[in-house]
């Protein structure tokens, strides 16, 4: 396909907006590594909000979308709905703590909560693979998506699929070690608005290409399957129960959103709750995050996916949005959609690296290597760090095939630490070892299930329950930590729950978090997080009864929020 000149001028404005925003932010980010990594921790809570969003609004989540749509149906977009349930743990528990804890990652904090040399191996082994492993990984499936989209939008070959990787790397990677985090969530504001844009403008027009909505729906359920079910078809034909939807369905709602390695934040979304200015702002930067993660940013994609099963059932699953863009658009909208898919990819790609650095630099550089140099030293080597990640990630991105099957590849890497992630929070008992046996046994244990070719769900009901045998024994069978380090970590934080021993040398410090309170809070979440995401897609599909009720119930909810934040318990 050839752009037309007003797609280039288009793509080429964004590009020259993008650099521009990296140039001013430079200076500002090479302060010190608080400034390029935490935006000197000030950033208030619609910019840090939006800023997660934008981050996981990668080139990858359309494709992986329309994969799942194409292939099992809407309903299978519970692989990463169910991730609303922690995500609210992280809104009403993580994002205070996370704040009071005033760390610069979250590997950090081991060394607080535990104590001697198994507390500084397991903050250095953290820090090595989830910025190298985990997060080439992560990069190299985003590459994989943008260079796919260039592939079908520009015709390039895919034998010459490295000219798109290397386009896609030398972007990002200019703009992200100039700015820091500064640029990053500055870029971040404006690239989701225009990501946003992009996916409901090309919506739209593939509505338009099969007479609307009603039409789509008609043909769509001509084709058979479950392909329109919000939940998965509770028929189970001839399958064993455990390879049916309705048993997927249950493992991501009851194991998977509390079983996985961000079970108290996430990486580069901690990251943002410790560049908030105030535990409010955090607060309410990640609630809005949820919102519009889970419930504003699907439906477009899902549109789109639906439209390419009946104009283009022939496609690659994973080619079949980026052919919407040629089918379905004018020259113009061609060269927006672009620049859109090139903001979701640069949110992504420039977060991962500024995440990776900061891990590299803070807890493995600055506390092992060189444990004493100028802020300006360390932030030249976070430059020079994140150019090696983002090559290194090009490397990758070419070894990969499927974005779904990565996705559903590193879902369940370190499910097993989930579980110890929160109670080391609010139980007095955990300590590095349990931490140290859990990763150690999730990676080992999943290893041999992928070897062995056991499928997403059934790894997460065999991994899970096995790596907690594994913790939970090692812990009862090793010391806890020191009184004074627990003393230490319960007064910096102030977490409640089940630290009776430690509370009853600390009289009178304000109670912590977690609490009934906490509860409401939760479930109220839970009720606007959902209410909102499947209201929205009911009215879409014009099934105006049931989504009004669903709006309804997410109202409910948004109220209740809103009335103990009023009351100050839950923000300050």
């Amino acid at each position: 396909m050839g752009l037309a000149l007003i797609d280039w001028i288009i793509i080429g404005l964004y590009l020259a907006l993008s650099l521009g925003i990296g140039l001013y932010f430079s200076h500002r980010a090479g302060k010190d590594v608080k400034e390029y990594f935490l935006s000197g921790r000030n950033l208030s809570w619609w910019l840090l909000g939006t800023s997660m969003v934008a981050t996981t609004f990668g080139a990858d989540t359309p494709l992986a979308v329309t994969e799942y749509v194409r292939k099992e149906g809407i309903w299978r977009n519970w692989f990463w709905w169910n991730a609303a349930l922690g995500g609210l743990l992280s809104v009403f528990l993580f994002s205070r703590l996370w704040v009071r804890a005033q760390v610069l990652t979250d590997n950090e904090l081991i060394e607080i909560r535990y104590s001697g040399r198994p507390a500084a191996i397991l903050r250095a082994f953290k820090a090595a693979y989830f910025a190298t492993v985990y997060n080439f990984i992560v990069m190299g499936w985003v590459i994989q998506a943008m260079a796919t989209v260039l592939h079908v939008t520009l015709g390039i070959p895919r034998d010459m699929q490295w000219l798109s990787i290397s386009f896609c790397v030398v972007i990002s990677l200019i703009y992200t070690v100039l700015s820091g985090l500064w640029g990053v969530v500055a870029t971040d504001f404006f690239q989701f608005f225009l990501a946003m844009v992009g996916s409901i403008i090309l919506a739209l027009f593939s509505l338009e290409h099969v007479g609307g909505i009603a039409e789509l729906k008609g043909r769509v359920a001509q084709m058979g399957g479950s392909t329109l079910f919000f939940l998965p078809p509770a028929e189970t034909h001839a399958s064993p129960f455990w390879d049916t939807p309705l048993f997927t369905f249950l493992v991501f709602m009851l194991i998977m959103w509390w079983a996985t390695h961000h079970a108290d934040g996430g990486g580069y979304i901690i990251q943002r709750m410790l560049s908030a200015k105030s535990e409010g702002h955090s607060l309410l930067g990640t609630l809005w995050f949820n919102l519009a993660h889970h419930a504003l940013r699907p439906w477009p994609w899902i549109i789109v996916a639906l439209v390419s099963m009946v104009t283009m059932p022939e496609c690659r699953d994973k080619e079949a949005y980026p052919a919407a863009i040629n089918s379905f658009l004018p020259p113009g909208l061609k060269g927006l959609l672009l620049a859109s898919f090139l903001a979701a990819f640069m949110s992504t790609i420039t977060t991962h690296i500024n995440w990776g650095s900061s891990y590299f630099i803070n807890d493995i550089y600055r506390r092992f290597l060189v444990k004493s140099s100028s802020e300006r030293h360390y932030v030249l080597v976070s430059r020079i760090a994140g150019a090696v990640l983002m090559a290194i990630a090009g490397v990758v991105a070419s070894q990969m095939d499927s974005i779904s099957k990565a996705w559903e590849f590193l879902a369940p890497m370190a499910a097993g630490i989930g579980l110890v992630l929160i109670l080391r929070w609010f139980w007095w008992r955990i300590n590095a070892w349990s931490e140290i046996s859990a990763l150690s046994a999730s990676l080992l244990i999943n290893s041999l299930l992928v070897a062995m070719g056991v499928q997403v769900q059934h790894r997460f009901v065999l991994l899970v329950p096995l790596s907690i045998i594994v913790w939970v024994t090692v812990t009862f069978l090793t010391r806890p930590e020191p009184k004074e380090k627990l003393v230490e970590f319960y007064k910096r934080v102030r977490p409640g729950g089940f630290w009776r021993p430690i509370q009853r040398e600390l009289p009178g410090l304000e109670r912590g978090v977690l609490g009934w309170g906490f509860l409401v809070e939760w479930f109220s979440g839970v009720a606007l997080i959902y209410g909102t995401t499947f209201g929205i897609g009911k009215l879409i599909f014009q099934e105006y009864g049931q989504g009004l009720i669903l709006l309804g119930v997410a109202s409910l909810g948004a109220m209740v929020i809103s009335y103990k934040l009023a009351i100050g318990e839950g923000l300050r």
